[in-house]
């Protein structure tokens, strides 16, 4: 009996008769769907993962700060014209340390290419943030960041080449025969800085009540009645932003900022008929 089962083991007969066993069919593992990773760049919806975003971040402030990078490379291969027109109003600077021209230039030169790439930083924030907008929204902000950077750089203008004159004029006449005016580089380019950057935000005024005037939140009625204090105000913020304490500068800047006020009145009032 132990021949004859052992003659009926199908491995065993195999094995004897020489030829290979047989082999079982083996079940593959199921196979599992790939899982999908945080380094993805959408989900299903086409909405961006936290990752992507931060990735898109990334490479947006890199382009921004390369275009700051070249427009500063551009600003000191120009930096003797730039310093040619800062320096009409008061005629010669004087520098009083060794490397204050060396550093003042440079300061020059990052304002000036921080100004030049300030169209390509505005492109990439609205850009960055396109996805997430309406077809309406995308429509408004491509209108109003042009607009922005426009009103921006006229303000600068306005100033640098009006205002800021004047005020230097201004000041120089409480010199005399005792007392000259010496005006170090730095302290004179630090002083352009903090008299012009603040119209460039100032000629911002009419667009802000446009677009306050286009969403229903102020009317030429609330304008109009709140007219006396926005005046007082404009001087309380000419007073804080200004970079001198003397009534003139305060008032350089106070007046242009009623003017753009209303300015904007008489847009919310005859062109949006609010």
């Amino acid at each position: 009996m132990a021949e004859e089962s052992k003659s009926l083991d199908p491995e065993h007969t195999g094995e004897t008769n020489g030829e290979q066993p047989v082999p079982t069919s083996v079940e593959a593992p199921p196979m599992t769907p790939p899982t999908q990773t945080t380094e993805s760049v959408s989900d299903d919806d086409g909405s961006m993962t936290l990752i992507a975003h931060l990735t898109e971040l990334r490479s947006r402030l890199i382009k921004c700060l390369l275009s700051v990078a070249v427009g500063s490379g551009v600003g000191y291969y120009f930096i003797d014209d730039i310093m040619h027109y800062l320096t009409v109003p008061v005629g010669k600077l004087y520098y009083m340390q060794p490397a204050e021209a060396f550093f003042t230039y440079i300061k020059i030169a990052v304002v000036v290419g921080f100004l030049l790439a300030l169209p390509v930083i505005f492109y990439h924030v609205w850009r960055f943030f396109l996805p997430a907008l309406t077809p309406a929204e995308r429509l408004v902000l491509g209108i109003v960041v042009p607009v922005s950077v426009i009103l921006f750089f006229l303000g600068l203008a306005f100033s640098f080449f009006l205002v800021f004159p004047a005020a230097i004029m201004f000041f120089k006449g409480f010199g005399n025969e005792e007392l000259e005016a010496l005006f170090s580089v730095n302290r004179y380019f630090e002083f352009v800085i903090m008299f012009v950057l603040p119209f460039g935000f100032v000629f911002e005024l009419p667009l802000v009540i446009t677009i306050l005037g286009k969403l229903g939140f102020i009317s030429s009625a609330f304008l109009r009645k709140y007219a006396r204090i926005v005046i007082f105000l404009s001087f309380v913020i000419a007073a804080v932003i200004s970079p001198t304490p003397d009534v003139f500068t305060q008032s350089m800047i106070a007046l242009p900022m009623i003017a753009l006020y209303g300015v904007g009145y008489l847009i919310v009032r005859f062109v949006l008929r609010k």
